[in-house]
């Protein structure tokens, strides 16, 4: 069984903003309490992902390579809009990060997550890396389809 142990911050400041990066379309197909189903296009390649519900910073994630031409399909399918972001990808001493900044709805949040091989592994920090939010659900990737960041503070319709 595949693990994926993740953390995910906030970024602040704009020297994350290193190269060209790389547009991501996904969609989720299925977004239950206990896994999500997403579908990913990330520049030419497509991904099936299934994840399991988070324990800590820790939980179960399949993904499958499938074409970029079923994944245009299965995006029409998705259970709420689709995510639009641009992710940049920046090696700092061990680890990759990845540093997503949202478009559409979801325009002027950037969030970095790093994937670790144990909860406990020690990482350096970079300079543009903000508050924590692994545990905030309000950043998943799943929960920005259908509340996107842009609506967070919008004042209701008088």
């Amino acid at each position: 069984m595949g693990i994926e142990i993740e953390r995910k911050f906030l970024v602040t400041g704009t020297t994350w903003r290193q190269g060209a990066g790389v547009r991501f379309s996904q969609g989720y197909l299925n977004r239950d309490k206990e896994r999500t189903v997403r579908v990913r296009l990330a520049g030419e390649k497509a991904f099936l992902t299934i994840k399991g519900i988070s324990v800590g910073a820790s939980r179960a994630e399949f993904e499958y390579e499938i074409p970029a031409a079923d994944a245009e399909q299965l995006l029409k399918l998705s259970d709420g809009p689709v995510i639009e972001k641009i992710r940049r990808f920046i090696q700092l001493e061990s680890v990759t990060w990845e540093v997503d900044e949202f478009l559409g709805e979801n325009a002027g949040l950037v969030v970095a997550e790093i994937e670790l091989q144990s909860e406990d592994q020690a990482f350096a920090r970079p300079e543009w890396l903000g508050e924590e939010v692994t545990h905030d659900a309000r950043y998943f990737n799943s929960s920005l389809a259908t509340k996107p960041f842009t609506r967070w503070h919008a004042k209701p319709a008088a």
